[in-house]
């Protein structure tokens, strides 16, 4: 069996991709196009090759509590190690997102993730001591009061570490990816391993080691998309950037190290950034072509090294992304999957596909059918969840109900239409004869799952983690 990474860049544009990882080698895919604009739904399609709305992930019900057998779940049954690493609070246990994974290591942000622990963040905006007096009256609320003592006094010597930078040996220097690189150069792989990893540099707050740093932000996405962002929109593109090259920089180090371990390497993102474009930051304003793009680059070792890029034109997504790690495996896909391999597309595949392309074109068929065509891809916008939308009332923005509204986009390689909160919206050139009813009939084609609860009350230092992260 073919030993298989999935690495997931979390928030890396494509056009970010393209001008920071020119060292990765591999198949890249020019038009790749995530099946969401936020980290949640686009996983679960990683995780099941299938929609978001198939699964049964929305906005407000976030956990990955399908029926169905999630990705590492399917291969831990055919005998795979599974391990995992994630510095994303919302790709975490707290919402069963580790189902399948023997191995689920977490970034500092999330060692103690959801264990009633003392809100220091909290703590530190309320008191006005400092020094020595600070500390003497944190340490008698984390004894006296509900949290868990030990773990909570852990948390808040890493969130120290974090916070201040000082010492050359600390051990929290990034959102985790120095933490990854670790686990890639120490741990002892086997014949069929699978191991999945989220990186966090490219996400908000953008704030890479100090050597990486050409400038301070302070981003909060969604209330600068109502509003005004609080800092220069250059010094924000600035700080992004910061952020995009230290992650190449770690990522190169990761592939590095797993090289030799692993046959099968997949690079992707789960979603883009909003840079401004629009008049949206970060990616809970709709689904923007910048959300909506995403590189994937597949290195594939199994006839031998492989060395420089080579570029695909054809049209792919996250649901394909899938479907290929089942097949380096050497499983078969669920017939309710979408997905499909992308290391066995041939040229002949992609002659193909443009004459059948063509011949749609020709008798307007893509007008009638709920069939998906080859690479054609739907992409979802749910709304946000109540504690986003409380979240801005708390900031003073009122006219907020209308983002709850869903929106829905159709892909087909370079082309995108999809719906904003006042119109459709088409970039590139069409392929079709009536986009927006093409785009009616693929998703009226989905068998949306309907029974599923919202997320139960999170505790305080989840929460706090979601709200660092521009997520409540």
């Amino acid at each position: 069996m073919t030993n298989v990474a999935l690495i997931v860049l979390d928030t890396l544009r494509y056009d970010a991709f393209e001008e920071h990882f020119d060292w990765l080698p591999g198949r890249r895919f020019e038009y790749a196009w995530s099946t969401s604009h936020w980290t949640v739904p686009a996983h679960a399609s990683l995780f099941t090759g299938r929609y978001a709305s198939e699964a049964g992930i929305y906005a407000g019900a976030q956990t990955f509590d399908c029926p169905e057998p999630l990705l590492a779940e399917r291969l831990q049954d055919a005998g795979y190690t599974t391990r995992a690493f994630s510095a994303n609070p919302n790709i975490s246990p707290v919402f069963d997102a580790d189902r399948g994974f023997e191995q689920f290591e977490k970034s500092w942000r999330l060692k103690h993730h959801g264990d009633d622990l003392f809100d220091w963040d909290g703590f530190i905006a309320q008191t006005r001591d400092s020094g020595p007096e600070r500390y003497a009256r944190a340490l008698k609320e984390v004894v006296l009061g509900d949290s868990r003592t030990l773990p909570s006094l852990k948390h808040g010597a890493k969130l120290k570490l974090r916070d201040t930078r000082f010492g050359r040996h600390t051990a929290v220097v990034d959102d985790g990816a120095s933490t990854a690189l670790e686990l890639a150069r120490e741990t002892a792989f086997g014949d069929d391993e699978f191991l999945f990893m989220n990186l966090m540099e490219a996400h908000s707050p953008y704030d890479p080691p100090p050597e990486w740093k050409t400038v301070d932000v302070d981003i909060e996405g969604l209330a600068a998309s109502l509003g005004e962002p609080k800092d220069d929109p250059a010094d924000i593109e600035r700080a992004y950037d910061d952020s995009v090259r230290y992650l190449s920089h770690m990522h190169e180090r990761i592939f590095a190290a797993l090289r030799d371990s692993f046959d099968l390497i997949i690079t992707v993102s789960d979603h883009g950034e909003l840079l401004g474009e629009h008049g949206g930051w970060e990616h809970l304003s709709g689904i923007y072509p910048e959300l909506a793009r995403v590189p994937l680059s597949i290195y594939d070792a199994r006839d031998g090294p492989v060395e420089g890029i080579t570029t695909d034109d054809r049209s792919v997504n996250l649901m394909d992304v899938h479907e290929t790690v089942l097949a380096g495996a050497g499983l078969e896909s669920d017939l309710a999957t979408r997905g499909r391999d992308l290391t066995a597309l041939s040229e002949r595949d992609a002659e193909i596909a443009v004459e059948r392309d063509d011949a749609d074109n020709a008798d307007h068929g893509e007008r009638t059918s709920g069939g998906f065509r080859e690479g054609e891809t739907l992409v979802e916008y749910h709304g946000l969840p109540d504690r986003h939308l409380d979240a801005m009332r708390r900031k003073g923005f009122e006219d907020v109900a209308y983002r709850t509204r869903w929106l829905e986009g159709v892909a087909l390689g370079e082309y995108f239409g999809y719906e904003t909160f006042d119109r459709f919206v088409e970039w590139g050139d069409t392929p079709y004869e009536d986009p927006q009813a093409r785009l009616c009939a693929l998703v009226g084609s989905l068998e949306r799952r309907e029974d599923v609860e919202e997320d139960g009350e999170l505790d305080d230092a989840v929460m706090q983690q979601l709200e660092d992260l521009g997520y409540a």
